[in-house]
C-alpha cells in the first residue's frame, strides 16, 4: 500500500482477519504483513493491542447493530420483516468470531452483552409498535433473539430460497 493508512484501515483489516481467522489473528505483525506495511503504522494509530481490540469491538457494535437498525428504519418494508430478512440473510462469520472471542476475553464479552441488550431492546420496541403488550413483547423479543443466535451459531448459511418459509413462520409466531 502506498497511501498513508488510517486507523479505520487497520480496523477494517482487523474485522476481516477476525471473521476469517478468529481473534488470535488480531495482532500487529500478521495484520501489517497482510497490508504490506510495517507494524510501526499500527502503533502510530493505536497505543497498544488493547486499544486496537477496543476499536475493533466498537466498530463491530456499530455495523452489527446500529447500522442494521438504521437500514431497517430506512427500508420501505415492514420493520420487523426487514430486520428478519437482514439478520437471517447475512453472512455471520464475524458474529461467530466475536462470540468465540468473548469466551476468552472480558472486553469482548462486555461488547457481546451490550449488543445483545441493544438488539433485544430494538426487537422489543418493534413488537410493541405492532401492538403487543409490554410483557409479551419482551418475552417474544427474547425468544426471537435466541432463535437468531441459534441460527447464527449453527453453521453454513441457508440459501435464500429455503429461508423465506421459516422467516414467514417466525413472523406469524411473534405476531400472533
Amino acid at each position: 500500500m502506498t497511501e498513508q493508512l488510517t486507523a479505520d484501515d487497520w480496523i477494517q483489516q482487523g474485522l476481516k482477519a477476525l471473521a476469517r481467522s478468529g481473534f488470535t489473528a488480531l495482532k500487529a505483525d500478521p495484520l501489517a504483513k497482510a497490508m504490506g506495511v510495517s507494524r510501526g503504522s499500527f502503533y502510530w494509530h493505536f497505543a497498544d493491542l488493547a486499544a486496537f481490540h477496543a476499536a475493533v469491538l466498537k466498530r463491530w457494535r456499530e455495523i452489527a447493530a446500529e447500522q442494521i437498525i438504521a437500514d431497517v428504519e430506512a427500508a420501505d418494508d415492514e420493520p420487523l420483516k426487514a430486520l428478519l430478512r437482514r439478520s437471517f440473510g447475512a453472512r455471520l462469520d464475524l458474529e461467530r468470531a466475536v462470540r468465540n472471542w468473548a469466551a476468552f476475553d472480558a472486553a469482548a464479552q462486555a461488547a457481546v452483552r451490550a449488543i445483545d441488550r441493544r438488539r433485544i431492546d430494538y426487537i422489543e420496541q418493534l413488537l410493541a409498535k405492532r401492538g403487543l403488550a409490554p410483557a409479551t413483547a419482551q418475552a417474544r423479543a427474547q425468544i426471537l433473539y435466541w432463535t437468531f443466535l441459534g441460527f447464527a451459531l449453527s453453521g453454513p448459511p441457508v440459501p435464500a430460497a429455503r429461508l423465506e418459509g421459516p422467516l414467514d413462520e417466525i413472523m406469524r409466531m411473534v405476531s400472533a
